[in-house]
């Protein structure tokens, strides 16, 4: 008699194989191509840090050189509206919007071809697209090819955050997530100095007819195709194929993160699955938050070397003081990502990194007009720390899902919201505003303090449903007489048989 799982919402039945079951592994996780159903090899901590550190070596390394590519490649557009962009105005806007078109008409496709293809060659092959679109950026002149290139970009980019999320859930324990996605967001300032600097340097060289923005153009995209190659040969696709690691080692990499009961991956799409994610509050809730920490992202990152020279500084001023909003952007990304993983948290952290963001949008909406720059300045710099709320919203979804298709679909939808909001907050910046764009300053305060209280009803709904879990999982052992040996037999069990986090009774939230 196979022992049953009651499912902790409806109490559907759940069926666990024996261990020595045959197993169709077009329906479970693709882990169980190497281990079985239950734990059968034994490592010790010490071997399990060892292989932490080899992979620590090669993935968030691979990982912050594609963020950071990514983040360059998106913003270019920022350090070009100053250096000779032919595009202005209207125009401008709408060049910068088509970039979160094309991100939002491809996410959900993209997501779903990455979900039967091998991650990290999908990953690579996208990124090497996306450098050779980027040095086309030095041949047009008008405004219908560039609106073309960019919507391009943002469809060969809308991959990124999505598979990266994926190959950290599937090497990485949940106290490891969020510090490693900090690893890689932090890279967002990382850019910030480096295209500063990048673009500066660039501005010296005398216009003869090619203007600046093209050479940066063609050195991003060379950049790029560098990186997506490095992909292509080094990114590992999950556990099982992890060409850098013995045999031994993907299975020790396996059973590292068994109990963690978020699985690794499988190859077929189950509607079932992308139905649960639709109907999940917790979905939702996320896609609200995004949305809330996301809209300021599409007018700042766009518009701030656009502000900043509103203050009164020159081109090359404003260039090179662009760069400590940078430095600052990292340290919120380290502190706020080794905090959530220490703390087990995930919604006070985000918590933290509004503060100084809202300190500096007060800042930049009381002294607007006031001609004070060096305090102006200062805001520009502080108000970048929210970034770091969507790495940790990337480590939330990580934590928080499972099912290999609810995970892709929660993904996608959450870089879909990212996507829209960052549309929404390209409008907020209207050229009619320049050069103060107070309105879209004051929504900047507004919709991140709606931020605030949602992240402590997120933190809420997830400590209420660990006790419900809990709950349930005493009417299990009742209900099918289990002694606490029998749970953690069927604990390993359910790990790599592809349920949701809804119908595993063993899975654990994150708050």
């Amino acid at each position: 008699m196979e022992p049953e799982l009651k499912d902790e919402k409806k109490f559907d039945t759940v069926l666990v194989l024996d261990a020595d079951s045959e197993v169709d592994l077009r329906d479970k996780d693709e882990a169980l191509r190497l281990v079985g159903l239950e734990r059968t090899a034994q490592f010790t901590e010490e071997y399990y840090a060892r292989l932490r550190r080899k992979l620590d070596l090669v993935i968030p390394p691979l990982c912050a050189a594609v963020y950071c590519t990514q983040y360059l490649d998106k913003t270019a557009l920022s350090y070009a509206s100053i250096m000779g962009f032919p595009v202005t105005g209207q125009g401008y806007n709408l060049v910068a919007l088509s970039f979160y078109i094309g991100f939002l008409i491809w996410v959900f496709p993209s997501m779903f071809i990455a979900q039967r293809l091998r991650l990290g060659k999908y990953l690579g092959a996208n990124i090497v697209a996306w450098g050779i679109v980027m040095m086309l950026h030095a041949i047009p002149h008008s405004f219908g090819p560039f609106f073309a290139l960019r919507l391009l970009l943002g469809m060969l980019e809308s991959c990124v955050a999505p598979i990266l999320i994926l190959i950290i859930s599937m090497f990485y324990k949940k106290n490891e997530q969020g510090s490693r996605m900090a690893w890689f967001y932090m890279m967002n300032g990382v850019a910030g100095i480096f295209g500063g600097f990048l673009a500066y340097g660039i501005s010296f060289i005398p216009d003869r007819g090619f203007a600046p923005f093209k050479i940066m153009y063609l050195m991003l995209g060379s950049l790029a195709i560098a990186v997506g190659i490095s992909v292509l040969l080094f990114m590992p696709d999950s556990p099982t194929n992890a060409q850098f690691l013995t045999k031994e080692e993907r299975i020790a990499a396996i059973e590292r993160v068994r109990d963690q009961q978020s699985g690794t991956e499988n190859k077929r799409l189950k509607k079932e699955q992308v139905l649960e994610a639709l109907l999940d509050i917790k979905t939702w809730l996320i896609v609200l938050a995004t949305l809330l920490t996301n809209i300021p992202n599409g007018g700042l990152a766009n518009f701030t070397n656009i502000i900043v020279k509103g203050f009164g500084y020159t081109t090359k001023q404003t260039l090179i003081l662009s760069t400590p909003g940078g430095a600052i952007g990292i340290l919120s990304a380290v502190l706020c990502g080794w905090y959530s993983d220490r703390a087990g948290e995930r919604m006070l952290p985000i918590v933290w990194s509004l503060i100084p963001t809202l300190a500096g949008a007060a800042m930049l909406v009381g002294l607007n007009g006031t001609g004070q720059k060096g305090a102006l300045l200062f805001a520009t710099w502080i108000v970048g720390t929210y970034g770091s709320s969507l790495a940790i919203i990337y480590a939330y979804n990580a934590s928080n899902t499972s099912g290999h298709t609810k995970k892709v679909t929660v993904n996608a939808m959450t870089l879909a919201a990212f996507c829209v909001a960052n549309i929404v907050g390209t409008e907020t910046f209207l050229p009619k505003d320049a050069p103060g764009y107070l309105p879209g300053k004051i929504s900047i305060l507004v919709l991140l303090s709606a931020q605030l209280a949602l992240c402590f009803i997120i933190r809420w709904v997830n400590l209420w449903m660990n006790r419900k879990k809990r709950r349930s999982l005493e009417e299990l052992k009742r209900r099918n007489g289990w002694t606490d040996e029998d749970v953690l037999r069927e604990r390993e069990r359910a790990a790599f048989i592809d349920m949701t986090d809804k119908q595993n009774p063993f899975f654990e939230y994150t708050a």
